[in-house]
């Protein structure tokens, strides 16, 4: 008698880890993203039915009706955190966390579940990387001993969403997506359709419940988070921790906020016991030297709603008979210095197009703004004629293609900022100087074009 087995009907399929592109054979770029070696084979069942979450019995009501919380934010008590967040975390709100490999993500975020902690509030904290004898051994060395912070180790979904659901904390961690995984899905933890699954049914169960729930993803080697796009889109908030793993500073950054600002950083530093604020982030964005340095100039620049004094520096190099230059740039609009260095070229006369660029924002700090278009041509002549500017000086303005010097925003805010650091002038626009009153111990200097601000900087 011949037996016969019935072999288990599947379906392959290559999905793209970076964009989530499907294709139904292996291609060695992305036709979707252009990406490299993404594509990852996931076997789909037929019989593998993914059931969704049950919406409630709610009806739709007037948005006159809708009854708006008493206290709609958190208040996590570390000023620069709360500064990003917008004012506090929003109850029910989904933010996504990335940063490199040891950056210090899990350390802030615990940090701050201590803080939201003591203030009576139950927290989960769910580490899918780390055992509950690992996070207890961080704990102790950032002094973290709160009663109502839970914690556990845990990679599978049903039963993390089962702890959300009975503990219904206040705030809850999971540290981190891509090692968390549902049973129904075919595919290891980490692939597109685990984690886009993951992170939309927690995203339904924090905001069912009122739960503010933060999620750790991995990041990929351009610096992005791992995983489909959609899983930005699904969360409320997207914020990046940056900085140098062997440098002690490190920025928070918001690139997506549903309930604040995206142009707010926040500063810290590492220590031996966690992440301190800075107290005066400005120290860190100047040199500490610049009496008789050519190529440095100053900016009080406005990134939300904050003044940090920032150093430009700039350094050219002859390019002597080859005729390609070298445009190097790092926190500024590359396009925007091609500018500057044409309008220096044409309204000032300084051969500054045959030579060598590099431009560097100290601190690693990212200007946006056209406030510092003087400071930076003023770092690119004094660099070109190697004289160094008034070291007591600090320069604001927007540069246009005549070589006039533009009003901007917010330019008495700034001046103030640069007094309280022991300045004691600020070449501004003249058009700003129109109902700004006088600051004592600081000399306003206005200028109407380049020339006029280079030649108040002392290097014309």
């Amino acid at each position: 008698m011949r037996m016969y087995h019935s072999a288990v009907k599947t379906k392959s399929v290559y999905v793209c880890q970076q964009c989530g592109h499907k294709a139904i054979r292996w291609l060695g770029k992305c036709p979707e993203c252009n990406e490299f070696n993404t594509l990852a084979e996931e076997i789909s069942r037929p019989e593998d039915v993914v059931s969704r979450p049950v919406l409630g019995d709610d009806k739709p009501i007037p948005i006159t009706e809708v009854k708006p919380l008493d206290r709609p934010r958190i208040q996590i008590g570390i000023g620069e955190l709360d500064r990003v967040l917008g004012g506090g975390l929003v109850i029910g709100s989904v933010a996504l966390v990335g940063g490199d490999p040891g950056i210090g993500k899990s350390t802030l975020l615990l940090q701050m579940c201590q803080r939201v902690a003591t203030q009576g509030m139950k927290v989960l904290y769910a580490s899918s990387e780390e055992s509950v004898m690992q996070t207890k051994l961080r704990a102790d060395r950032l002094g973290v001993s709160s009663p109502n912070l839970y914690v556990v180790s845990e990679t599978n979904l049903s039963i993390l969403k089962r702890y959300l659901e009975e503990m219904k904390p206040g705030l809850a961690v999971v540290d981190s997506i891509q090692m968390i995984y549902r049973p129904e899905i075919p595919g290891a933890p980490g692939t597109v359709g685990q984690v886009r699954e993951c992170a939309s049914e927690l995203t339904y169960v924090a905001k069912r419940h009122g739960i503010s729930l933060l999620i750790v993803g991995h990041v990929t080697k351009d610096g992005s988070i791992a995983g489909p796009r959609t899983l930005e889109h699904i969360v409320d908030a997207v914020f990046y921790f940056e900085g140098d793993r062997f440098q002690s500073f490190r920025v928070l950054r918001g690139v997506k906020n549903r309930f604040g600002s995206t142009n707010e950083i926040g500063i810290f530093e590492m220590r031996g016991a966690g992440l301190a604020e800075v107290a005066n982030p400005s120290e860190m964005f100047m040199s500490e030297d610049r009496e008789h340095r050519p190529g440095s100039a100053i900016v009080p620049s406005l990134i939300g709603s904050r003044t940090l004094l920032v150093e430009v520096q700039a350094l050219t190099q002859p390019a002597g008979e080859n005729p390609m230059t070298m445009r190097k740039v790092s926190g500024y609009d590359a396009n925007r210095l091609a500018i500057i260095i044409a309008v220096i070229a044409r309204r000032l006369g300084v051969p500054i197009f045959k030579e060598h660029v590099f431009v560097n924002i100290v601190g690693g700090v990212v200007i946006e703004e056209p406030a510092a278009d003087l400071a930076l041509a003023a770092a690119l002549v004094s660099a070109s004629r190697n004289k160094a500017c008034d070291a007591m000086s600090v320069m604001i303005g927007e540069v246009g293609l005549g070589g006039e010097v533009r009003g901007v925003t917010q330019a008495a805010l700034r001046c103030v900022e640069a007094k309280r650091l022991g300045f004691t002038r600020a070449i501004v626009p003249k058009h700003n100087m129109k109902g700004m009153d006088a600051i004592e111990g600081l000399e306003l200097v206005p200028v109407s074009n380049l020339r006029e601000a280079i030649d108040a900087a002392g290097i014309y």
